[in-house]
């Protein structure tokens, strides 16, 4: 099945529980004379791209109630341009580390035409949208203490599984931008942050831009430790001078377009 047959099937299938209202993963099956796995997978990532809901056996339209608000349309548009420059920066076969995240883990969905990934993850919600990609990657989990507050694994036996391996890259999202000092967290625990920049050859840090000079106490990685900035255009030019002054790759994704944001 070629990437091309793949996004017709899922358009189809966006389509037809559009117009039907509700349509069971038998009947899809027969439809498109496939497999009920790969279904499975069709219909979590057109739920993760908010075109349906999963029920058991099936999938339903959204309800009009689930339409989303206008400010949050404009940021859900933010994260996914974020993550597709983000995505196009990864190869075949690469090494990569994903953290934690709603930034980083919207990339995910876009992942699928790679082939060969090694993925790392401290986040079980990030597992659980790699396994429904159509070239499923080797999935790597740091194990570890989970953290309700981060919902991701941390501590000393995360970080120990970490250094077993090197990577390519390194994804990671924060909950603000301190232009003097690097990225910054409310969550305490930064430790395993800072061990997932150490093996990873390239740090890659998604932000929204509103975030971008946002001042919170807890330092996560320092600009040293990182190599490269993906944000939005909205990120004003003063902003622009001091981050690429401190040597670091910055990447302000264009907005795309609401036919690229529906497949």
């Amino acid at each position: 099945m070629t990437k091309r047959n793949t996004q017709q099937r899922r358009h189809a299938i966006a389509t037809l529980v559009q117009e039907r209202g509700e349509v069971s993963v038998d009947e899809l099956t027969r439809r498109f004379a496939t497999s009920e796995v790969t279904i499975r997978k069709d219909l979590a990532l057109l739920e993760t791209g908010g075109l349906l809901l999963r029920r058991y056996g099936g999938a339903v339209s959204l309800p009009s109630e689930m339409a989303v608000e206008p400010e949050v349309g404009v940021v859900s548009d933010r994260k996914l341009d974020i993550a597709r420059a983000a995505a196009e920066r990864i190869r075949d076969h690469n090494r990569i580390i994903i953290d934690s995240g709603t930034t980083t883990s919207g990339m995910i969905p876009l992942l699928s035409s790679k082939r060969g990934l090694v993925v790392m993850t401290n986040s079980l919600n990030v597992a659980a949208a790699l396994r429904e990609l159509e070239n499923e990657p080797t999935l790597l989990m740091t194990g570890g203490t989970w953290d309700p507050h981060s919902e991701s694994f941390q501590g000393q036996v995360a970080e120990q599984v970490l250094r077993s391996y090197d990577f390519d890259q390194l994804f990671v999202g924060a909950d603000g931008i301190d232009l003097e000092r690097g990225t910054t967290t409310f969550n305490e625990l930064v430790g395993l942050s800072r061990v997932m920049a150490e093996v990873a050859r390239e740090v890659i840090v998604m932000v929204e831009s509103d975030k971008i000079g946002r001042r919170i106490p807890n330092l996560e990685l320092p600009w040293h430790n990182i190599h490269t900035l993906i944000t939005d255009e909205a990120l004003p030019a003063e902003s622009r001078e001091i981050i690429q002054a401190k040597g670091i790759t910055l990447i302000c994704a264009p907005a795309g377009s609401d036919s690229a944001r529906r497949k």
